[in-house]
């Protein structure tokens, strides 16, 4: 049985070799546990992980598959889904422990670590969507009780949007919650596509997944790992 309030914190990794560290370190101190699940790295990502006081496990490539072997391994009562671009600030912790007991689940607040201006748009347009949708992405460190993530069935074997589909499950087992604590993720994939393609594409994949357009096709569109 997991230890009330313990914490286990799952990130999934893929040649990440120059991220992993910080995000393992930005939760170490507050987590029971950090288990880093590589789906199969050839850089030196599993050393830093390791370096950094995570436990490695290793699991089939993708993300939805690798943070599902994580929860598989948990012995936390919650559960947080960190990336591996993303690192929490401090307050976390105190943040799940000062959830009602109904919250079943929910997010951080999104943040991106670049300066520029046209960042705080996305950032709002998070906030707007997470208050008037509850439908948190995955870079906002999503979290949930670990009961509730078994009762819902995790992530699944999907390649992409796993992070909507989770919550979206959630949400039949009680109320989801959204502290202000910051998940401060990479801006690489706005800097390496181009802002405007990328913000479009975000938001077009969201309704197509929405509207039930087959996974497959939607990671082929996206073109990447998924959300």
């Amino acid at each position: 049985m997991p230890r009330p309030g313990s914490v286990t914190v799952i990130i999934p990794s893929l040649d990440e070799e120059l991220r992993i560290g910080g995000a393992v370190a930005s939760v170490a101190a507050g987590a029971s546990e950090v288990i880093v699940v590589d789906g199969g790295s050839t850089d030196a990502t599993v050393r830093e992980a390791r370096a950094a006081g995570a436990r490695v496990v290793f699991g089939r490539h993708g993300r939805a598959a690798q943070m599902d072997a994580g929860a598989g391994e948990a012995r936390g009562e919650w559960l947080v889904f960190l990336h591996a671009d993303t690192r929490l600030e401090r307050g976390w912790v105190e943040a799940l422990e000062r959830l009602d007991g109904e919250v079943v689940g929910g997010a951080f607040r999104f943040r991106l670590d670049s300066p520029r201006w046209r960042y705080r748009i996305v950032e709002a347009a998070v906030r707007l969507r997470c208050a008037a949708l509850a439908l948190p992405y995955g870079d906002q460190a999503l979290f949930a009780r670990r009961e509730a993530f078994h009762r819902a069935g995790g992530f699944g074997r999907v390649p992409i949007l796993e992070d909507v589909d989770l919550v979206r499950r959630l949400r039949r087992f009680g109320p989801l919650a959204f502290p202000p604590v910051p998940a401060v993720t990479s801006a690489r994939r706005w800097e390496e596509r181009g802002f405007l393609l990328t913000t479009s594409l975000n938001g077009l994949v969201l309704l197509l997944g929405v509207a039930g357009f087959p996974r497959p096709r939607l990671a082929r569109l996206y073109g990447g790992r998924g959300s």
